[in-house]
């Protein structure tokens, strides 16, 4: 049985990126610092070890353990936070990939490493969307300029020490399991609004777009990363792979949409700008339907329906 690393696998992406692994049959590893995974994430078939990226105690488990795969996505992953405190986002983004990078390279592992990086936020504000993986980047926050950095870092293990890896470049995930508090996509924090009887709060003017794509879709798409046949080791963009539908919604047209899912309407408040958040983003995803054989399957309205209903069925029992 194939054995596959998820770091970060107690929070949203990652737990789903566990589930699809165990149901192809693979014997799953997950750590996490619960800073913002969830036990309750954690699948039960799933062994779970409670460690950060950034300690030596990940660097004795990859080095002791022999993972054909390590689907990396711990990290702080929250814009406003990065520009808040921009040293705690590059500690745990790029160090805590260092750590496994290295770890991998002393143990000589032949493990394949998928990172999850942003297409969200990677490219900057200084190109015309949709983002191609080859677009010049120059980003707008902490927190993408430690995805990038992470990603160079990737790109150089792979050239010099003849390591195996690939970038996965998401666009705005969501989905069920994210939590609409603290480190929260908008979907998750406007089902909860609605939930909570709430108005909308929209940052700007609400024309700002983004590529909002499934996290069933996006798991899929890790798991074919670390499986299928990738390019020739290269530069920074060599086995890079946007993650998203191509198309770019507005806030204000999400608002839309998912009170249209959720059968209400809901008051909808203007607030300023946010600093380090971009205008316009959404991605080309043709390199990974070519050498992945990936794609969206799950629409917008679709998803948020999915989502929408999972939040709702939730309130029950858990505070929203």
């Amino acid at each position: 049985m194939p054995k596959v690393l998820v770091t970060g696998g107690a929070g949203f992406i990652g737990s789903h990126v566990a589930d699809v692994f165990l149901e192809n049959g693979w014997e799953v590893t997950i750590v996490d610092d619960l800073s913002s995974g969830k036990p309750e994430n954690v699948p039960a078939a799933a062994d779970f070890q409670q460690i950060s990226v950034t300690s030596s105690e990940l660097a004795r488990l990859v080095t002791q353990t022999r993972f054909d795969v390590v689907t990396h996505l711990a990290a702080q992953i929250d814009v406003r936070k990065s520009v808040a405190d921009p040293i705690n986002d590059a500690t745990i983004n790029i160090l805590g990939t260092l750590n496994l990078m290295e770890a991998l390279r002393a143990a000589r592992a032949t493990t394949r490493v998928v990172f999850t990086s942003t297409g969200g936020a990677l490219y900057g504000d200084f190109n015309t969307p949709p983002n191609y993986e080859t677009y010049p980047k120059d980003p707008e926050s902490p927190y993408a300029i430690s995805k990038l950095s992470a990603e160079y870092y990737l790109a150089y293990f792979g050239r010099v020490h003849n390591m195996d890896s690939a970038a996965v470049r998401f666009g705005n995930v969501y989905g069920p399991r994210q939590d609409p508090h603290g480190e929260a996509g908008v979907v998750a924090i406007f089902c909860g609004r609605i939930l909570e009887s709430k108005p909308l709060t929209i940052f700007g003017d609400g024309s700002q777009t983004r590529d909002y794509v499934y996290v069933g879709d996006v798991a899929r798409a890790v798991y074919l990363a670390a499986t299928e046949a990738l390019p020739e080791r290269g530069r920074l963009d060599a086995r890079a792979f946007n993650i998203g539908t191509g198309k770019g919604t507005s806030v204000v047209d999400l608002a839309k949409l998912l009170q249209q899912a959720a059968g209400v309407k809901a008051r909808i408040e203007f607030a300023p700008h946010r600093p380090g958040e971009q205008q316009d983003s959404f991605v080309n995803a043709d390199k990974a339907r070519d050498l992945l054989g990936w794609t969206p399957s799950v629409t917008l309205s679709q998803g948020l329906a999915r989502t929408f209903a999972w939040f709702e069925q939730r309130v029950g029992g858990v505070t929203v």
